[in-house]
C-alpha cells in the first residue's frame, strides 16, 4: 500500500487550488498526496512526511508521527517560528531556477531605477517633455546585500552587464569579481558607496529591523533601494523618512511586513514607491514539483532527508 502523505495549507487559501492537481500528478505512483482536513486518525498518526504550504501550526501538530516537512515555499521563516524547536525537520523548496529568476529580476528593476524609469513616469504625469543625460552602468555602484546563492547570482549578472558592484553579508564571503563586506562596518561602507542598494538576505533574528533609520541615513544622497528579501527587514516608517526628507531618491518594494500590502498602506501612493505583489522570484510550480517529488521518493526508497533549516540560524 502506497504511503500518505498529507498536503497542510488553509482550504481557503490559493496554494490549495493551486498544487491539487500538479502535486498528485508529479508523486503519482510514489505516494498518495491527501489533503489534511480528509485524513483519518489513522492516516494522521502514521504520516512521516508532510507537504505544507502556509500551514496551520495546530495542523502540523496533529500529525504526531511527522519526521520532516517539505515546504512549498522558499521562506520558511514563519514556519520555522510557528513550529516547536524539537518539532519535524523542515526542508524548504530549492527551486534550481529560483537563483535565475532573481537575479533576472534584480537585473530589470536595477535598470528600471539606472534609466530613469521614476522620473520619465512622473514627466508623463505631468505632460513634461524633457531628456535628462545619460550615466553609464559602469559609473553606477550597486550594492547586493545578502551572499547566498540569490545574492550572488544577483551579483554576477549586474556585472556581467557592465555595473560596479559590491557585496556584503553578515559573515565574510568571496565572490570572484566582486568587492565583498561584511559585518556592521562593512554594511555602512556599502551603503555609503552604492547608487542602489538591494536586499536579498534572509529574514532571521538578526536581520529584523536591520535596514532602518540609522542605516538608510548612511546612504548617498539619490540613492534608490529594491527590497527583494522579506519585509520586516526594512523599517517602513524609517523608510517613509528617508523618502520625505532624504536621503533616498526611489523604492522598489516586492516584499511587506503584512501582504497582500492593505489598501489603505501609504506606500501605494507615496512618489517614491513602486509596489509590485511579491513577483520577483514566483516558484515555477513544474519544476518545484518534481523536486519535491524526488525529496519524497528518495525518502521512502532510502531513508534520505533533503538538507533541513537550522533552525539556530533561521534559515
Amino acid at each position: 500500500m502506497m504511503p500518505i502523505v498529507p498536503f497542510v495549507s488553509p482550504p481557503e487559501s490559493g496554494e490549495r487550488t493551486t498544487w491539487a492537481k500538479i502535486l498528485p500528478a508529479a508523486l503519482s505512483g510514489i505516494v498518495q498526496v491527501k489533503p489534511f482536513d480528509q485524513l483519518s486518525q489513522d492516516e494522521r498518526r502514521a504520516a512521516k512526511v508532510a507537504i505544507v504550504a502556509n500551514p496551520n501550526p495546530a495542523d502540523v501538530a496533529a500529525l504526531p508521527g511527522l519526521v520532516w516537512v517539505q515546504s512549498l515555499w522558499a521562506g520558511v521563516e514563519r514556519l520555522a517560528a510557528d513550529l516547536p524547536k524539537d518539532g519535524p525537520l523542515i526542508v524548504r523548496l530549492t527551486d534550481p531556477r529560483m537563483a535565475e529568476t532573481m537575479s533576472e529580476a534584480v537585473l530589470a528593476w536595477t535598470l528600471y531605477l539606472h534609466r530613469d524609469m521614476p522620473r520619465y513616469m512622473a514627466q508623463q504625469r505631468a505632460r513634461v517633455w524633457r531628456e535628462h543625460d545619460l550615466t553609464g552602468p559602469e559609473e553606477r555602484t550597486v550594492g547586493i546585500l545578502g551572499l547566498g546563492k540569490l545574492g550572488s547570482a544577483s551579483a554576477q549578472r549586474l556585472a556581467a552587464n557592465g555595473f560596479n558592484v559590491l557585496g556584503w553579508s553578515r559573515s565574510e564571503k568571496t565572490l570572484d569579481g566582486i568587492q565583498c563586506h561584511h559585518g556592521p562596518d562593512g554594511l555602512r561602507a556599502v551603503l555609503k558607496q552604492s547608487d542602489i542598494n538591494v536586499l536579498l538576505m534572509p529574514l532571521t533574528d538578526e536581520t529584523r529591523g536591520l535596514i532602518g533609520a540609522r542605516e538608510l541615513s548612511a546612504c548617498k544622497e539619490g540613492a534608490a533601494l529594491i527590497n527583494f528579501a522579506r519585509g520586516p527587514i526594512l523599517d517602513e516608517t524609517a523608510l517613509l523618512s528617508a523618502l520625505d526628507d532624504g536621503p533616498l531618491s526611489h523604492a522598489v518594494l516586492d516584499v511587506f511586513n503584512e501582504e497582500p500590502l492593505p489598501a489603505s498602506h501609504p506606500f501605494w501612493q507615496h512618489e517614491g514607491i513602486t509596489v509590485l505583489p511579491h513577483v520577483s522570484a514566483p516558484t515555477t510550480r513544474a519544476t518545484a514539483a518534481k523536486l519535491v517529488a524526488e525529496n519524497i521518493a528518495r525518502y521512502f526508497a532510502e531513508g534520505i532527508i533533503p538538507p533541513a533549516v537550522d533552525r539556530r540560524r533561521g534559515y
